[in-house]
């Protein structure tokens, strides 16, 4: 077996994701979760070769010690010698980074720096670096940074109607989340539309628990909905998305809810949880709506899919032309409900609807919704790790 296999780790608070990859085609020998981390719950979940188990992870039940049960795996499977690198999926590189870096001393430093624009997720992911950097010393380590795609944004679409200084002196402005999904999907976008991707201009909904609307043209995104944080933007799970910033100011002046209550209630309990009264879960909601005719479900549903119709419609200022919309995420690749609630709202920019093919389209398989003569709307299910992968292998591959 070739050792050109890229490891790649995306690790939260509690959670480490994992996959080994062939960069070249996208092939996944191992993937797997290990979760409920620095809790005496700790445990790992592994699939390869067909089959999945699951086993707890020891004292101290930390990413350390999930890692470890990792490479133990691997050593049993004769896998070690295959991997030739480790790609970290890093949130927020800011305006330093914005294409794969090799990680070292001053790129941690950095990373930790950049923690005050994602305190939840750049502490994270260098905890999984330096576990991996402990398991792997030989290999190197590479960051993919999410934000990276949406630094090709021009000025315009990133700079908020406040205090210029701001952004100056403290790096208040747009970033984007979920870069490597849209960048994967324009792609795949491209090839079924048989265009070069630099010739290509599309509207990419990244729609799951979190989501994203990007317009991408001539292959580059010049506009996202999320800005410095990821709870701007369309409503999402838990997130509220945008709201009036002086409800902020009402509620802790006139109702007096504290400052964490307010960040806790928009991040944790607004969205369709929030709406639906019900759950944060799309599935849940739909089943609701179908089945019971449940008035708040139905409404959640309404305002998810009116708020992300109006998103894509207003990025439509960002394009000279428009090839189309992708659905991705888990949401926008398995529910044929959204979807078509969303198209049904932009009937003016020439999306009819294909309803058996959007009923098709679903659980991984990826296609055209529209009919033909209408604008193209295509389901694409995202791969960020192969992208991570692929960015890796590129990057200590280059010629010298």
């Amino acid at each position: 077996m070739k050792n050109n296999f890229i490891l790649v780790l995306n690790c939260g608070s509690s959670s480490l994701k994992f996959s080994l990859i062939n960069p070249e085609n996208g092939e996944t020998l191992l993937s797997g979760l290990a979760e409920r981390l620095l809790s005496e719950q700790a445990i790992i979940k592994i699939k390869h070769n067909g089959k999945k188990e699951q086993q707890s992870i020891s004292s101290p039940f930390d990413h350390q010690a999930a890692i470890q049960c990792l490479v133990t795996h691997l050593s049993e499977h004769q896998l070690i010698a295959c991997i030739s690198a480790i790609g970290h999926r890093v949130v927020h590189g800011g305006e330093t980074y914005y294409q794969p870096t090799l990680i070292n001393t001053d790129v941690k430093a950095t990373i930790e720096k950049l923690a005050r624009l994602a305190p939840l997720h750049n502490p994270a992911n260098l905890t999984g670096i330096s576990a991996a950097e402990a398991a792997f010393p030989t290999l190197p380590q590479v960051a993919i940074f999410d934000t990276a795609f949406h630094q090709a944004m021009p000025e315009k679409a990133f700079i908020y109607g406040i205090p210029y200084k701001l952004y100056k002196e403290h790096g208040i402005r747009r970033y984007g989340f979920h870069g490597t999904s849209h960048y994967f999907v324009a792609q795949q976008a491209a090839k079924m539309l048989h265009k070069p991707l630099e010739q290509c201009s599309f509207i990419s909904a990244h729609l799951g628990n979190g989501c994203s609307v990007a317009a991408i043209k001539d292959g580059k995104s010049v506009d996202t909905s999320l800005g410095m944080t990821p709870l701007e933007g369309v409503m999402m799970g838990t997130r509220s998305g945008d709201v009036d910033p002086g409800i902020i100011f009402h509620l802790v002046n006139q109702l007096n809810y504290t400052v964490e209550e307010v960040d806790t209630m928009l991040n944790k309990q607004s969205g369709l949880l929030g709406v639906s009264q019900l759950s944060n879960d799309c599935r849940t909601i739909e089943t609701a709506y179908l089945e019971d005719n449940n008035p708040q479900a139905a409404l959640a549903l309404d305002v998810f899919c009116y708020r992300i119709a109006k998103s894509i419609a207003s990025f439509t200022a960002s394009l000279t032309q428009l090839d189309g919309i992708i659905f991705t995420g888990g949401i926008g690749e398995n529910s044929d409900i959204i979807r078509e609630k969303i198209l049904s709202q932009l009937i003016l920019l020439n999306f009819k609807i294909d309803v058996d093919a959007n009923i098709t389209n679903r659980f991984g398989k990826s296609g055209r919704i529209t009919l033909e003569g209408s604008r193209a709307a295509l389901v694409i299910a995202t791969n960020e790790e192969w992208v991570i992968a692929e960015q890796t292998f590129e990057l200590l591959n280059q010629e010298p």
